[in-house]
Order: structure tokens, then sequence, then C-alpha cells
């Protein structure tokens, strides 16, 4: 499907370290897309599971700063009100028209 290649006409490689911040700074030096979606299989994880307040949205104000973006799949997480403390969203972080791709894949889910 050449809508999942990068900018040069090459598949997405996937990677991931496990730890928020040393996946999200690979992908602020090498371009790409951080995914970290919510499970709707799981009734215990409908929500994500990153914190809003001190993971999730901190990275999406350096995001964009970089020029990125940062999406809960449906709505920008820096437009996201926090209703509870430990509030947990799910995180689709990158550049902006990655994101913006993940949203339409998203929305055509739905």
């Amino acid at each position: 499907m050449d809508s999942l290649k990068d900018p040069h006409n090459k598949p997405y490689k996937g990677r991931y370290v496990g730890t928020l911040v040393a996946d999200f700074h690979r992908t602020l030096l090498t371009g790409g897309i951080f995914l970290y979606p919510a499970d709707m299989t799981d009734p215990q994880k409908p929500a994500g599971k990153l914190r809003l307040l001190y993971e999730a949205a901190p990275l999406a104000f350096v995001a964009k700063q970089a020029g990125g973006r940062a999406s809960t799949g449906t709505e920008d997480i820096l437009h996201v009100q926090p209703t509870q403390l430990h509030q947990r969203v799910p995180l689709i972080i990158g550049s902006a028209e990655d994101v913006a791709t993940v949203e339409d894949y998203i929305q055509r889910e739905d």
C-alpha cells in the first residue's frame, strides 16, 4: 500500500524500545511517527495507557515546537481538557502529515 510509505517511497519500519522518551527522541531525530493507540479490545484500557498531563501533553508541546503534531486519533492532544489528574489518553505523535494520515485511517474505521 503506497500510502504507508515514507516521503522517500520506502515502507516504514517498526521499532519499539519500550520507553516513551527514547522512542519519541528517535522519532524527533529520524522522522516518522510513534503510536500508542487505545486498545478497544481490552475493556480495561479503552482510553489508552499514557497519562495526559505528564506524558502526552508535554511531548505534544515539544512535537509542536519541532513542526509536528500529537493526537488522540480524533483530537489534538493539546486541546484535550483534563478531567482528572491521572487521565489516560491514546497518543499518536510525529510529523503533522503522518499524524493526519493515521487520523484518517482511524476515522474510516468508525
